[in-house]
């Protein structure tokens, strides 16, 4: 097994790429038909992803933190074992493998099949086949070219996001929706609709905390982590109030109402019938930012597991290119498994539900790390505390009672999960991270 001190570096642009890419992806593309389906109000709609944007930010600060205190990779799964227990933390590294990135990897591809099937005439399954088949190869090359890659297509993707959102302001509106706050704005952000239509926007800034599952191959990873994580989230928050202010006022709500391919829609508005199928394709090649991210990021969760628990050794193992290969293949055969379902509103939602549970435990964490261990050298400490992982926690909180009030099947799927998790933790011992 290739030791640690014999991996190849990513730098500081490498991991700003990968935070921009994991939560850029598929729920700015797509989630937008589904909040019109409860909110109307121009004003809310762009609420709901300023609010989450917020959210993101304030767990990204308290995850800036944490990686600072606690080195190595895996995420969740250093973190909460450390914090915790070593059960806990192991129990979230088999719910990061699954859902955290095989499924979003999963969705990322399904939703690139539903925006090139079309133009290719090839259906979209075995679209989203292909670009995860392709991804897996690219990162089981080496770190350092998957990590060069990453910053290539991370790039392309926030230039033509740029450029999008500047040619849709650039022209005459296609609707006379208005962003100016009214009483129906307020009447409208205090319903139970807001409350699910934030749920998909929160579910789109997840990624915020991708730097933290790869860092100790990070160059100086205690102060470029919670850089990458800071500057990642903010740029992010910024690009997205731009591309859903430029759909909203492209494209009727009638339109846009139900349906996934929502960037689309308002590209057809901008550039016409020839000029929206390009932008589809665009936004395809966007999509394949989001899945090279989540592979790159991924099996590093996979891996610092395997290294603690003698079972799961084997999956350890590098190549003689430094690339942790049955990792890899590992995370890439499961975002199969979820492709080969065809639910992608279903994917999404459990996805979401049963990710905010831990991360969750990972704010408060840092509440609780302080008084446990207040001596712990933190370079990086988060601002405003307590009330910043007080603001993550209680929003998500209250997003996690929304969706068991409103939708108990993704609840009830996210509960199965971690009976799984526990199961699968039983079985291998829940010796967790070395370091702990």
């Amino acid at each position: 097994m290739t030791s640690p001190t014999t991996r190849s570096p990513l730098g500081f642009s490498a991991a700003l790429a990968t935070v921009i890419a994991n939560i850029v992806g598929t729920g700015v593309f797509t989630t937008l038909g589904f909040q019109v389906l409860g909110i109307t109000d121009g004003f809310a709609l762009l609420a709901t992803w300023a609010i989450g944007g917020l959210i993101a930010m304030a767990g990204a600060l308290c995850y800036g933190e944490l990686s600072a205190a606690i080195a190595g990779s895996g995420g969740e799964y250093r973190f909460l074992g450390r914090i915790y227990s070593p059960a806990v933390g192991t129990i979230a590294g088999w719910v990061s493998v699954a859902v955290g990135f095989a499924a979003p990897v999963a969705l990322a591809a399904m939703a690139l099949g539903r925006y090139a099937g079309p133009l290719l005439e090839i259906p979209a399954g075995p679209l989203a086949v292909a670009a995860i088949v392709a991804a897996t190869g690219v990162h089981l090359l080496a770190p350092e070219i998957g990590g060069r890659v990453q910053v290539v297509v991370t790039t392309m993707k926030v230039l033509l996001i740029l450029a999008f959102v500047a040619m849709g302001l650039a022209v005459p509106p296609g609707t006379s929706l208005s962003f100016a706050p009214t009483s129906a704005s307020l009447g409208q952000m205090t319903s139970g609709a807001f409350a699910i239509s934030l749920i998909f926007a929160s579910y789109a800034y997840t990624g915020f905390n991708a730097a933290a599952y790869f860092q100790a191959e990070i160059v100086d990873a205690k102060r470029n982590v919670p850089r990458a994580l800071i500057l990642g989230t903010l740029l992010v928050t910024a690009l997205y109030m731009g591309l859903n202010w430029v759909f909203l006022r492209m494209a009727p709500i009638s339109e846009l109402a139900g349906q996934v391919e929502v960037g689309a829609i308002a590209a057809e508005r901008i550039f016409g019938p020839a000029g929206g199928r390009l932008m589809a394709g665009v936004i395809a090649l966007l999509l394949v930012s989001t899945i090279s991210a989540m592979t790159l990021a991924g099996p590093r969760v996979i891996e610092a597991m395997a290294e603690d628990h003698p079972p799961l050794r084997p999956l350890a193992e590098r190549s003689a290119t430094g690339s942790p290969r049955r990792a890899v293949l590992l995370q890439g055969a499961l975002a199969l498994l979820f492709v080969f379902t065809n639910s992608f509103e279903g994917v999404l939602t459990y996805a979401g539900f049963t990710l905010n549970l831990f991360m969750v435990l990972a704010v408060v964490g840092v509440v609780v790390l302080r008084r446990r261990e207040p001596s712990l050298p933190r370079p990086y400490r988060v601002w405003a505390y307590p009330w910043t992982p007080l603001f993550f926690a209680a929003f998500s909180i209250w997003s996690l009672l929304v969706v068991v009030r409103d939708r108990p099947m993704e609840a009830v799927g996210g509960v199965v999960t971690l009976g799984v998790a526990a199961l699968l933790t039983w079985l291998v011992g829940a010796t967790g991270p070395e370091d702990a």
